[in-house]
């Protein structure tokens, strides 16, 4: 059994990885840092491929999936992706689509591919990171919230046609709120919330989507605020995120 695990170098992919390879995997860990990648191999009681890609690069991304197929991989994490603050008007457009690549289509990419591998095969696993973002519109990180938005829907949209397919392939949507890793300090942000744990998150996930979970929410704080959304119109939503986001005031 194989699993590849994009974003591995640091946070919820390197302890996503300690989970995996407790569970008997081969790892594919891919980043952009391979120096970090190679540590993390050494630490892993299982055998690991370390493959370092941008996966903003649509040919990257592509690569990395033709290096990976075959019938022993078993399940696939999107989990590369950061943030960007400011307002929409004066973020860097140039980051932002950088962006939009890593968030949106490599986990596009991979998605479909594997599936193309996993439906015929009838078994296999995807989890993707998106956010609690994901539920809400978000000023002042508008592409990322947009973009983890993207992410969960087009998650819930195929795990409901692989319903409808009677398929066996599951598909999972991990939506954290704030987490302690190294994204506040891409996105140039200070948490508005305590964070959670990377550990806790990923047990959540992985348990989550072993479990044929089609979304995780970790932490009782945050899923009262993804239920509490039901209740309150988007135009107040977007006030209340604004309040929220501009508390974090920068890194």
């Amino acid at each position: 059994m194989k699993a590849l695990i994009t974003g591995a170098s640091s946070g919820i992919g390197r302890e996503i990885a300690h989970l995996l390879a407790a569970r008997g995997y081969e790892l594919v860990l891919c980043a952009r840092r391979e120096d970090r990648l190679r540590q993390l191999a050494a630490e892993l009681p299982t055998v690991c491929h370390v493959l370092a890609a941008d996966l903003a690069d649509e040919t990257e991304c592509r690569l990395l999936y033709q290096a990976v197929r075959g019938d022993e991989l078993e399940v696939v994490v999107n989990n590369a992706g950061f943030g960007l603050f400011g307002p929409f008007v004066s973020t860097d457009l140039d980051t932002e689509l950088r962006m939009i690549d890593t968030n949106i289509r490599a986990v596009h990419i991979l998605t479909k591919l594997a599936l193309q591998d996993f439906v015929p095969r009838g078994r296999g696993y995807i989890l993707n990171v998106a956010s609690a973002a994901g539920f809400l519109p978000g000023p002042l990180m508008a592409s990322y919230y947009a973009s983890k938005n993207y992410v969960l829907r087009l998650t819930q949209a195929v795990r409901e046609e692989l319903r409808r397919a009677h398929s066996p392939v599951r598909v999972c949507a991990l939506c954290p709120g704030p987490v302690n890793t190294e994204f506040n300090k891409v996105a140039g942000v200070r948490f508005a919330l305590d964070g959670l744990d990377a550990k806790r998150v990923a047990r959540e996930a992985v348990s989550g989507l072993f479990a044929g979970r089609g979304v995780v929410v970790p932490g009782a704080s945050m899923k009262a605020m993804t239920a509490a959304r039901h209740f309150a119109p988007d135009w107040l939503l977007a006030r209340i995120t604004y309040h929220f986001q501009h508390k974090k005031g920068g890194a």
